[in-house]
């Protein structure tokens, strides 16, 4: 195990064509859950030193399947653990919070594709760090699709890092993510895109109903990060539907048509209505980030004390779970992370001018290794991009004939000489 590396020290790889349906295992899918839950409790206070129980032999073992599915592709992953130490109410004493990683270079060793899950569980009582603590769903689901993630994607190359990461302290404030994204602020990565899957095991809510033929998507519109300045530009432009990480989750609906079994519903809020999840720690610093989460919650099987009260039973217990849908969600992802990981960078300060004019002008700066671009256009009443056209990788501007600005919602995405896309970055004025 090494310390948190960096990744310019890690071996090039180069983008491969992506497969439409993969074998993901559902039984793999289990197994690793079963593992997971095995240790008792996975709470963030609770021992890190024990061999067999607590989040320490949690993390453990974690890593160590990143180091086995790194030794059968040729040492392609390298596994370091990224830690520091947080304080705050629901940890007054300290607590050292180590996230578990693993790096799949790209020819691009400073652009990367983040996908994430978090280790850690809890039950009723946030403090409570010594009861069985399952987390089946809540997330163990998480960390076993990243580890399957890992499994497949490490036989393919691509463009962008990978980075693979079982978050720690998800539970005592998204203190595991705030390091992560924290740490690629310091380090200057570009961030292409970070998945954070939370809760993507169960298919029967709260009421009964079983829903198993999609998943929520949750995306910020207006941006955690944009000053009061920023924020007025934007409602002038009328950009609040096409920030960053809305642009996102829709490049995963678009995704999903390739995806057998699996809708996603865009879900265009942040989080769940009043609650928060481990995307929120990157959204609060400009990245383009989303939730995966079931279509259907049961409220008992969340931050639950085991036990049966009035025949009603309450726990994240595996037997909860549905791995065949789980195993559609993973696959969704896998899609997803090929095309981040395959297209070039996101076109930076796009831009459009034609006030009192016939005809849109579009202008962008040039993306590193991009092959072309794609200039898309909406009417303003539309949510989706519904015309584009591509262009060659030498051209920075395009006049676009008779679209009139006032009506039109335009953005500019990257393409690879393959046909990878990136996100589409907005179009607001010109300076």
């Amino acid at each position: 195990m090494k310390h948190l590396l960096a990744l310019a020290a890690l071996p090039l790889l180069f983008a491969t064509p992506a497969h439409a349906q993969d074998k993901v295992d559902p039984a793999a899918l289990r197994a690793t859950v079963e593992k997971l839950v095995s240790f008792g409790t996975r709470h963030t206070l609770s021992d890190p030193d024990h061999p067999t129980r607590g989040i320490g032999a949690a993390r453990r073992w974690t890593a160590n399947e990143f180091e086995r599915i790194s030794a059968s592709c040729g040492n392609c992953i390298q596994v370091a653990n990224l830690a520091r130490t947080f304080e705050g109410p629901r940890a007054p004493d300290g607590v050292n919070v180590v996230n578990v990683l693993g790096f799949q270079k790209g020819r691009d060793p400073n652009r990367v594709v983040i996908v994430m899950g978090h280790i850690d569980s809890r039950v009723s009582d946030v403090m409570n760090f010594t009861a069985d603590s399952p987390g089946a769903n809540d997330d163990a689901s998480g960390v076993a699709l990243v580890i399957e993630a890992a499994r497949i994607l490490s036989k393919e190359q691509f463009d962008a890092t990978i980075i693979y990461a079982a978050l720690s302290g998800e539970e005592q404030g998204l203190w595991g993510a705030t390091l992560l994204a924290e740490t690629a602020k310091e380090r200057g990565w570009v961030v292409s895109a970070a998945l954070n899957n939370d809760m993507v095991g169960n298919t029967v809510g709260q009421n009964g109903k079983r829903i198993s033929d999609r998943v929520r998507v949750f995306s910020e519109g207006i941006r955690a990060v944009e000053t009061l300045e920023q924020h007025r530009k934007r409602r002038g432009d009328g950009g609040e539907d096409d920030g960053p990480s809305r642009a996102l989750a829709k490049a995963i609906a678009e995704v999903s048509e390739d995806t057998k079994g699996i809708d996603v519903f865009v879900n265009r809020r942040p989080d769940r209505f009043g609650r928060g999840g481990d995307h929120e720690a990157f959204l609060r610093l400009g990245y383009p980030a989303v939730r995966f989460t079931v279509a259907a919650e049961n409220y008992d099987q969340q931050h639950q004390d085991l036990r049966t009260e009035n025949g009603r039973v309450y726990g994240d217990t595996i037997d909860k779970m549905d791995f065949p849908y789980m195993a559609r969600i993973v696959q969704l992802n896998l899609n997803a992370i090929r095309r981040f990981a395959s297209a070039p960078a996101v076109p930076n300060n796009v831009r459009m001018d034609g006030a009192v004019s016939t005809d849109t002008t579009v202008k962008w700066e040039a993306a590193p290794g991009a092959a072309g671009y794609r200039i898309h256009w909406r009417r303003n009443n539309a949510q989706n991009w519904t015309d584009h056209r591509d262009v060659p990788a030498n051209t920075t501007e395009l006049v676009l004939k008779d679209i009139v600005v006032d009506d039109h919602f335009v953005g500019v995405s990257s393409l690879s000489k393959d046909g990878a896309e990136s996100i589409v970055a907005f179009a607001g004025r010109g300076q």
